[in-house]
């Protein structure tokens, strides 16, 4: 009964609704290459255009979703939105033409920058500053069962019957969690106590590019993202190279993040919250870059398996504690805002992979050395934003 009183219902209904949905999505965004393929028989160009465009329009929905969510209330903007979300992947099971999946999956990225800004400042709203950086690292937990459960359902269903069902499946979980939602935001009030500022989008532009804590960390957020976009990119394609059954070996790594991330995150979470935010993202970025420098000099599936274990604590370590950052840097009346804002540092997924690429085609013996180097440069960042939080 202690766990459950720990935080306010409200935070458990959305933590477990994370769970819920992204399992949802996790049935059905990471195959979609395969779908497009196999089903519409797209072209690799039109699949990279078709898979970017969701973290493009990720990178710059998240600071119009953030400021909507704080102008027009957390409840609006998440109902509004789980319902589009729904009829999206309706589409996905639908429509037959490529460029119109570009669109559905354009309005997909779009809908996950407004919802997660919205859900995270209605969690924030109900839970005391104290337990905000367990909040963030159980949300990244739920994050993380999702992607193991999700991805193998997805398998499954796909196996046992039409290409099409997981989208309709899927489709129907965001309506179902859409209508609970609604039955909960009924029996508790979910006005936020501090209200919103009233100031046009570009007044907001103006008050959020004008605080430099908030740059230097969206600058670090961009670098660390860059390099982690690695992970899905360049190093499938670094260990098909180098190592014999490579993809059999990728999908290993893979399972082992998950279960790391959920065999660490709690004993992890706890101690990160006796000591300082920056010396948490500092242990973090060092772990991300120990476990490049391991894959760039490794030659064996067990290094692998090494470097992954150390990079997978790197991210238990630093995630977390970089949207606890945002949130404490932010006014109190624009806690969606600057969350949705921090979407900016999806701009370092979206370059990653052109940049990773080019690497592994010119200088691949140097590629995961380049990346921990520029981990390591990301503290630069955060440092500066740091001093400037101690200063104020």
């Amino acid at each position: 009964m202690q766990f459950i009183s720990f935080f306010h219902p409200i935070v458990w209904i959305i933590l477990n609704g994370t769970i819920f949905t992204r399992i949802a999505s996790f049935m059905t965004i990471p195959f979609l290459a395969i779908y497009l393929q196999n089903q519409l028989h797209a072209s690799p160009l039109m699949i990279g255009i078709t898979l970017g465009i969701a973290q493009l329009c990720a990178t710059v929905g998240g600071f119009i979703g953030g400021y909507l969510t704080d102008k027009f209330g957390r409840k609006f903007i998440i109902l509004t939105t789980v319902f589009i979300w729904s009829a999206v992947f309706v589409g996905f099971a639908t429509v037959g033409v490529v460029e119109l999946f570009i669109l559905l999956n354009a309005i997909n990225g779009l809908c996950r920058s407004f919802f997660e800004p919205a859900t995270q400042a209605l969690m924030i709203d109900f839970t005391e500053e104290k337990k905000r950086r367990r909040l963030f690292s159980f949300r990244y937990t739920a994050i993380n069962i999702a992607a193991v459960i999700g991805p193998l359902c997805g398998v499954w269903i796909s196996g046992m019957s039409n290409a099409k069902i997981p989208f309709f499946i899927t489709a129907t979980m965001y309506a179902v969690y859409g209508v609970f939602l609604i039955f909960m935001f009924q029996k508790y009030d979910v006005t936020p106590q501090n209200q919103a500022q009233k100031q046009t989008i570009l007044q907001m532009f103006k008050v959020i590019f004008s605080d430099k804590k908030l740059l230097y960390l969206l600058a670090g957020g961009i670098l660390v993202n860059l390099c982690y976009s690695q992970f899905d990119s360049t190093l499938p394609q670094y260990i098909n190279l180098n190592i014999e059954n490579g993809v059999k070996l990728y999908s290993v790594l893979i399972t082992l993040n998950a279960i790391v991330v959920l065999a660490l995150q709690l004993p992890i979470g706890i101690y990160t919250e006796r000591i300082s935010i920056m010396k948490s993202l500092v242990f973090g970025i060092l772990f991300f870059a120990a476990g490049f420098i391991i894959f760039n000099f490794a030659h064996t599936p067990w290094l692998f398996i090494v470097g992954m274990i150390i990079f997978t604590v790197g991210e238990i370590f630093a995630f977390p504690m970089m949207n606890a950052l945002i949130e404490e840097i932010a006014p109190a009346t624009q806690k969606a805002t600057y969350l949705g804002a921090s979407q900016f540092k999806n701009l370092g997924g979206f370059i990653g992979p052109v940049f990773g690429g080019w690497l592994l085609i010119h200088f691949s013996s140097e590629l995961y050395i380049v990346m921990a180097v520029i981990f390591l440069f990301s503290l630069v960042f955060y440092r500066l934003a740091f001093l400037m939080k101690e200063t104020v």
